[in-house]
This record gives C-alpha cells, structure tokens and sequence, in this order.
C-alpha cells in the first residue's frame, strides 16, 4: 500500500494542478457550440475552481455521431479481446502512475478527505481497469447441443454506442465501473459526469488516449442532468445508458428509453439500507466501529450507507453509547489533511438538503443524540457534524427516504422476524448487514432480506470479482465482475443447416 503524502504537500500540489476544463470529443478538446461553461466549485472552502464547457443537446448530437462512426469502423469494436484487454491494462498503469494527480482532483472537486481518494477511491479505479482488461479476453462464447444436421452458435455482440451517466460521490470510480466493463466488450462511450464533478472524468478521457484507446470511442460530456443527461437518454442512436444515482432520475432514463428507442437502461440508484445488530453479535466494539463508519464514510454520500441501524433493543443503549464514543473520531476536517475522516458535503444545495430532514426528524418525533449541527463555517464550505437521531420509527422520514448525508436513524427491536419486517420495509433494496454470532440466523436473514447484497458481520466489503447493484428501487443491472459485461453485448443466435448425408 502507498504510503500518503503530509498536508503541505498536497496544498503545494493544489496550487500547480491544471484543471481540464473543455469537452473531450473525437480525442480533441472543444468548447460546448454553445459557449456556455458552468462553475466548478470547491466544497471545502466554497470557492469557484474552475469554468468548465457545459455540454448540450447539440454537442451530445456530435459526440454520438463520431462514437457511431468509431464503432462502425471497427477501430475499437473490430480489434481482438486481447489487444482491448491490453490496452485497458495499459490504461490501469497510467491511472496509477498519475495516482496523486487524480486524488487531489477528486478531493478538491468533491470535498471527500484525500486519504479516501488516495487510499480507497484510485486503488479501486485502478484494479477495475486492470481486471476487466485481463477478463476480456476469458469470456467465452457457446456452441449450442444440437441434433448432428446443425449448429447453433451463440455469441456475443458489443451494443454500439453507450451512455454512461454517473454521480458525484465516487466520481472516477464509478465512471470506472460502467466505462472499463463497457470498452472491454467493444462498444465506444460517451461519459457524461455530473455538474458537481467533472474533473477526473476528464482527466480519464485523456488517459485513455494515451493508453491506446482510439479517438472517438471515449468522449467525455460534461453538463447538466435535465440537458446534456436528457439529451443523451432520448438520442435515437444511443444504444444503451448506464446510470449510477437517485431512483427519481433513473425513472426519468426509464421514460426516455420509451419515449426514444428502447436503448437498454441498467440503473443503480437509491438506498435505505438496514444495519442489523443483534444481541448476539460476536463483537460489539467492532460492530460499532464498522456501524460508524458505514453511515459517515464519505460524508454519508453513498447509495449504500448503512443508514438505518436496527439494534436489539437489550443491547441499544450499550451499543449506542459505544457507536457516539466511536463516531468522535470521525468529525470533518480539511479534505487535504491525511488525517481528517469525513469531509465536506459536495455542495451547499445538499447541506440544506440534508439539513432539511435532521429538521423534519425532529419535528416527527426523533430523538437526537448527536450532532445536526454545521461546523467549519469560517471556511466557506459545506460541513456538516455527523447526526445519530435514536427512537426512530419506520414510519418516519428520515427512516424511509434517502437523505445522503451523515445521518443515521436508529430503530429498536425485540425479535427476529420484528427485524426482518423493518428491514424490508423500505422502496430500496441495495444493500444490508446481519451481526449475530448465529449461523443459522445469519442464514435465514440473509435469504429473506430484499437487497442486491448483504453483509454478515461486516459492512461494505467486496472485491471486483463479485457483482453489485439492487433489487426494488434501488434499480437493476449488476456492476463489477463478469456479470457486468452482460450489460453491454447481445445474445446473437447463428443457426446453421448441415447436410450430413451429402
């Protein structure tokens, strides 16, 4: 593991970083037709980084037209796996190699602590990249049991031209997961950022470039949601969009698809996951620990975050007490201090929404135990102490809609089949933990509850060999592992009549 450098450093770093700030189309820089740019800004401090050119439906237009030409020509599509493999693996060594680079980018556009951008964020980047580049090549296709007079062959086919749409919170990871999968099948991208984070998005494009990946086949766009997002969601020639963020937005590229071509639509959206602690569990001290930081990591801006803790109710108090003496570690600080461990909300509009709900629990009823408060407010920026509201009920706000943000709802109960019954109770299903000490149980929770994963005795851990994404609302599609290139190819039949007799 890289060691982190200490705060000067990165503070020097910062004052010499250039910021790409144009759109990325046919391997050249270009403004919007446009002429339009829009402000990215610094959550740490509020201040205005850079203006960057804001894509619209016009330049979405041009972008799709060269992605279907580099396509069609095969320069990208036509090339073998291994040759496509290679050059994603070359693409991984160059993110690495510009490692420091891209963190300070992503911690200066998004406010995260460069500790997570250095040590989580770009580790996960880089292996993403590499390992799809190693399994392009170990996919293979099928040959059907026919009778002896045929041959079905079954293969797989790139889509064409994908749109990959992705969030805010993990910019560059994400990114990673819907481009790396998607190129390593064959198809050409078009990454649309969001507005709030454009910069490693662009930095990749021209990584990519250099690792070998054609002109065309990765254009980056940033813009808005209700343009460039829409623009591309209606295209008649985009074959497919990939989207990581809020259920309502996905519903919004799900009534696009209808409206334009039926372009295929893999959503990872919104979560409300539960957090299960029993009475039982092996460790109390680390289930508080892991607890904390499944609700506060990265500011609580994760689809998964652990932000419904059920605990039973013989052991809440105990436990509570243990998670608020666990969660004084975790208070925001500078995001270029290695040592800070929670980071400022991505922008002001997402602090007063969240602040918006530790009002609304309040006003309902709940109990708050720590924090609601914003810190920091000498430097401009948007910070916001972690919040544990106790004595939540599943009717409430706070314990049914998202709120992305360090809040954690706390919720008692008396029995496991009470547990099962909150748990499920929710639109989402992304993700869930089980701490008990009890196989059995830990069985019998983890078949019963509705969500794409569930952890037992741990949170959050995963590897890019195993899939991730939701059930209900909280979407469809699967990324990471192999599973996730079936999102981006086609199941081709080639029926062939032999004459056997002859």
């Amino acid at each position: 593991m890289h060691s982190i450098p200490e705060r000067a450093y990165w503070c020097n770093l910062a004052e010499k970083i250039r910021f790409p700030n144009q759109l990325l189309i046919d391997g050249k820089w270009c403004d919007a037709q446009s002429g339009k740019r829009f402000p990215t800004i610094n959550p740490a401090t509020g201040a205005v980084l850079e203006l960057i050119a804001e894509a619209d439906t016009a330049d979405v237009d041009r972008a799709v037209n060269i992605a279907r030409q580099a396509f069609a020509d095969g320069r990208w599509s036509g090339l073998p796996p291994r040759e496509r493999g290679r050059r994603l693996i070359a693409l991984a060594s160059l993110i690495e190699n510009h490692r420091e680079e891209l963190a300070l980018l992503e911690t200066l556009d998004v406010g995260k602590p460069i500790r997570d951008s250095f040590l989580v964020d770009l580790p996960g980047v880089v292996r993403t990249f590499a390992w799809h580049g190693e399994a392009v090549d170990k996919v293979y296709d099928q040959i059907a049991p026919t009778d002896k007079g045929s041959i079905g062959m079954i293969t797989r086919e790139p889509l064409g031209v994908v749109a990959a749409v992705v969030p805010w919170n993990f910019p560059l990871e994400m990114a990673a997961w819907k481009v790396a999968p998607a190129l390593a099948m064959g198809n050409s991208v078009i990454l649309k950022p969001a507005e709030q984070s454009p910069l490693t998005a662009l930095r990749l494009g021209e990584l990519a470039l250099e690792a070998g990946i054609p002109a065309g086949v990765l254009n980056v766009l940033p813009g808005y949601g209700p343009t460039a997002g829409k623009a591309l969601g209606l295209h008649q020639d985009v074959d497919c969009i990939a989207f990581t963020g809020s259920t309502e937005v996905g519903k919004y590229f799900l009534q696009y698809s209808g409206q334009s071509n039926m372009k295929r639509v893999w959503l990872e959206c919104g979560g409300k996951s539960p957090n299960i602690v029993f009475a039982d569990c092996p460790n109390l001290e680390e289930a508080a620990q892991a607890a904390a930081v499944a609700i506060f990591f990265n500011q609580g801006e994760v689809c998964s975050a652990g932000s419904r803790l059920l605990v039973e109710n013989s052991i809440r108090e105990e436990f509570l007490e243990k998670l608020i003496a666990a969660s004084k570690d975790l208070q925001p600080g500078d995001p270029l201090d290695p040592a800070t461990r929670i980071g400022a909300i991505v922008s002001d509009e997402q602090l007063q929404r969240v602040m918006g709900y530790v009002a609304t629990a309040t006003r309902q009823g709940a109990r708050l135990r720590m924090g609601g408060n914003q810190l920091r407010t000498e430097t401009g920026g948007y910070y916001l102490a972690p919040t544990v509201f106790d004595g939540v009920t599943s009717d409430m706000t706070i314990a049914q809609e998202e709120i992305f943000g360090p809040v954690l709802a706390v919720i008692g109960f008396d029995r496991e089949d009470e547990a099962l019954m909150i748990a499920n109770d929710s639109i989402y299903g992304l993700g869930a933990a089980v701490w008990t000490s009890n196989i059995d149980r830990a069985h019998r929770m983890a078949k019963k509850i509705h969500a794409g994963t569930v952890w037992i005795n741990s949170y959050e851990e995963g590897d890019a060999t195993v899939p991730f994404g939701g059930f209900k609302q909280s979407g469809f599609g699967r990324d990471k592992s192999l599973h996730s290139m079936d999102k981006y190819c086609d199941l081709k039949t080639t029926w062939i009549h032999l004459d056997v007799e002859g």
